[in-house]
């Protein structure tokens, strides 16, 4: 069975390269406001929506006012005004669905660090070469940690500080089966440990931006005392994204490496179906009669919120996700409600079971645990019964 993946190189060009790359995030960055700018004129003044198909059709007449910006092909101008589609589409969605909307804003150069070529024009792949060939860059040097599977159909090429990068979204990837080991393991995601298994075992690690907040604020506190548009500003920002982009990599490689390690050892993984956006929403203010406001848990949710962003749950479960759909292995997401207050014994559910963070004490039938390692018990448990309830259902 084939699937889509994408494959994520660091490019290594040289100065005139990056020139031409820089001068490229440049002109498209000046594109997409642009094309924000009519959109927003265009309902403004003349109630009148204008779609992705409108604007590419008016890529020809602005090829003659500014043909620098098509130096590079008219396929990336295309994926910059489909970014910019895919902006209002979610707009949309969101003022359909009742959320907080969020209407496209104007980007800014120093932020705007991508490009995208959604289309095989513009654009080629040397694999033996490990080249990449970019129309109006040349040949940019690839370093191709692993193979390329797959058919290639559209990259992105981002900048990272002083580094750039290019995706490479694949068809038709072939699978990667691994032999069964029948082995079954349910995970509860906490903040203390990350990653509790039902076989007993506790993942500790993680917490870097805990570990790294007074170097983030040292940092932060630089970038403060600098005046706006000067150059030590400019180095303050740099030092700032490179203090974050440290721990992002930093939690990244450690979801990595634990996802590979539980798809390879187990058939069957069972993890909690969690809302993480809702579990870190801030509450909601509580004005009173006097016109001031109650107190509602602010500061503690706030607390709590960054401990769940530093957790990494929802980058830990997409990996599981597509490496155990690589590998033919089946994950399972159940409702995480009373898992950590039954007990994995005689199944006895009372909130006082859970004496502190770490404990459980069933008041049943006495039985004593680590408070994760019971709940991801009780959540393999309940994996169990709902993939035997499914596959009943199936055959009936």
């Amino acid at each position: 069975m084939s699937r889509c993946r994408t494959y994520r190189y660091l490019l290594q060009p040289t100065s005139r390269q990056l020139t031409g790359l820089e001068r490229l995030c440049l002109g498209q960055c000046e594109l997409y406001n642009a094309a924000l700018e009519e959109r927003r004129g265009a309902w403004a003044w003349e109630r009148r929506s204008v779609s992705y198909v409108d604007q590419c059709r008016t890529l020809t007449e602005t090829r003659e006012v500014r043909p620098d910006l098509f130096d590079c092909g008219l396929t990336v101008c295309r994926g910059t005004l489909m970014r910019l589609e895919w902006a209002f589409a979610a707009f949309y969605r969101r003022c359909r669905s009742g959320e907080t909307p969020g209407y496209p804003r104007f980007k800014a150069a120093s932020r705007f660090d991508s490009v995208q070529w959604e289309d095989t024009k513009g654009w080629g792949l040397e694999t033996e070469a490990k080249r990449l060939r970019l129309m109006g860059i040349g040949s940019v040097k690839l370093r191709m940690h692993r193979p390329l599977r797959g058919t290639p159909k559209a990259i992105t090429v981002s900048r990272q500080g002083h580094r750039w990068w290019v995706s490479i979204r694949c068809a038709e990837v072939p699978a990667q089966p691994l032999p069964a080991t029948g082995q079954s393991v349910g995970i509860d995601l906490g903040v203390c440990a990350l990653v509790a298994t039902s076989d007993g075992e506790l993942v500790s690690e993680g917490r870097f931006a805990k570990k790294a907040k007074d170097r983030l604020a040292g940092v932060q506190r630089a970038l403060a005392t600098k005046h706006r548009g000067s150059m030590h500003r400019r180095r303050a920002c740099e030092a700032v994204g490179r203090a974050h982009r440290k721990v992002t990599n930093k939690r990244k490689d450690l979801a990595h490496q634990l996802s590979r390690r539980l798809v390879n050892e187990h058939d069957l993984i069972v993890l909690e179906a969690l809302k993480v956006p809702q579990m870190s929403r801030r509450p909601k203010p509580r004005p009173n009669a006097k016109g001031g406001f109650d107190r509602n848990g602010a500061r503690a949710k706030a607390g709590l919120n960054r401990s769940i962003a530093d957790a990494g749950w929802g980058m830990l479960r997409s990996m599981l996700v597509y490496k155990a759909e690589d590998a033919g292995r089946e994950l399972i997401a159940v409702d995480p409600r009373h898992t950590s207050t039954r007990c994995a014994a005689c199944g006895h559910t009372e909130s006082e079971n859970r004496v502190s963070q770490a404990v459980f004490q069933c008041r049943g039938c006495g039985h004593q645990d680590h408070a994760d390692v019971n709940a991801a018990r009780n959540i393999l448990r309940a994996g169990r019964a709902q993939r035997a309830s499914a596959r009943a259902g199936s055959r009936n």
